[in-house]
């Protein structure tokens, strides 16, 4: 939400017109854009190449180790 609240702030500076406006549509655009892809790649890649690990992981075994250990910590006490 915090992200979204940020790429929203900074439409006016997109869209500004008066004196000094092309550096704020220039710092604007790198802003809304940079923010937006930013965001974008925070919550569709990062979980998706999360699972795709997951699933490797578990593909190779490597689950079984992991429980294994707490198997055997669970049963000494």
């Amino acid at each position: 939400m915090t992200s979204f609240a940020f790429i929203l702030g900074v439409v006016p500076l997109m869209l500004a017109s008066g004196a000094g406006a092309a550096a704020r549509h220039s710092l604007g655009t790198a802003v809304f854009f940079g923010m937006s892809t930013a965001t974008l790649f925070g919550i569709f890649f990062i979980p998706t190449l999360y699972a795709a690990i997951e699933n490797a992981v578990d593909k190779r075994g490597g689950a079984a180790k992991v429980d294994g250990a707490a198997g055997e910590a669970g049963s000494s006490e």
